[in-house]
């Protein structure tokens, strides 16, 4: 079916929105856009006199393919190369969508993202919905088919899942920038102590390579360890001469981070979680599928 202008229209109103509930949900760019896309040619197909309400409908249509992405990618988490972590994206790019409440930026951290994946499919779809875009319980329940009580339960039961994790500090883009800057200069400054200083004692750091990177297989813990470890790697980034090599402080998914970026292209990204007794995580991703959107986004900045 040939969609008129005023379809076209509509729905392209309506994708960043959509493309900002479906990174939520599923953690990845390119599969968000994957979704939006099988979205649009669920809406090409629609009949339209029908449909009283665009945009619950074309919601509706993308919160139901990315439930069914989201429970295929449980199995494929099972056979996945190493730790997994989600996609980065970098300030600006409409893909992060709302952020004017605290809830809205911190549904989007990579802190946030990664302790998704606890969630079960229908957790993380009421969550995502009702925490950063603010729907009803009862709109939830009609999109994905339960009563009201059940997705009022996912939702008490997803936001005791994610309060296991640590007690962030949010910071605003000034302020994360300034923190990469800092972290940056003490890892590269030659000394492990002054990135002791702003890791936290039990800081915990890992790797996402997907197999086709080298890339550590399990957690590293503790602040020493962490020091040492970034210390080198940074410094060898830097000493490397095999081709234009640079390490950058930048703001992705909202926090504070450093970008190795070879030859044009971003090799790594290291997102730093921040909380009230210094850098308790560092989140590492360094395959290469995941980096293509953040290059893409680098060379527009």
């Amino acid at each position: 079916m040939t969609l008129g202008t005023r379809e076209v229209e509509l729905f392209e109103r309506a994708r960043g929105r959509l493309e900002a509930i479906a990174y939520r949900l599923l953690g990845s760019a390119g599969d968000a856009e994957d979704a939006v896309q099988d979205t649009f040619l669920r809406w090409q197909a629609a009949d339209h006199e029908h449909i009283e309400t665009p945009e619950a409908w074309l919601t509706t249509a993308l919160t139901n393919i990315c439930l069914n992405q989201l429970t295929s990618a449980r199995a494929r988490r099972e056979t996945y190369v190493g730790q997994w972590l989600p996609e980065p994206v970098l300030a600006g790019d409409r893909m992060l969508g709302p952020a004017e409440t605290a809830e809205q930026r911190e549904s989007v951290s990579i802190a946030v993202l990664t302790l998704m994946e606890r969630l079960s499919p229908n957790e993380r779809v009421v969550y995502v919905l009702r925490e950063a875009f603010g729907y009803s319980h009862l709109d939830i329940a009609r999109m994905i088919e339960l009563s009201e009580s059940n997705c009022q339960q996912l939702y008490r039961r997803a936001k005791q899942h994610l309060a296991a994790g640590r007690a962030r500090v949010e910071v605003d883009a000034a302020a994360a920038r300034r923190i990469a800057e800092e972290f940056l200069a003490a890892a590269l400054s030659g000394d492990t102590d002054p990135l002791v200083r702003l890791l936290a004692a039990d800081a915990v750091s890992v790797a996402d390579g997907g197999g086709a990177v080298p890339a550590r297989g399990t957690p590293m813990v503790g602040a020493v360890a962490i020091a040492r470890f970034l210390r080198g790697i940074l410094r060898s980034s830097t000493t490397q001469r095999l081709g234009d090599v640079g390490v950058h402080a930048a703001v992705v998914n909202g926090g504070p981070a450093l970008l190795a970026v070879v030859d044009g292209r971003v090799a790594g990204v290291m997102s730093l979680e921040v909380t009230a007794g210094g850098v308790a995580a560092v989140h590492i991703q360094a395959n290469p599928a995941k980096l293509e959107r953040a290059t893409r986004e680098w060379h527009r900045s």
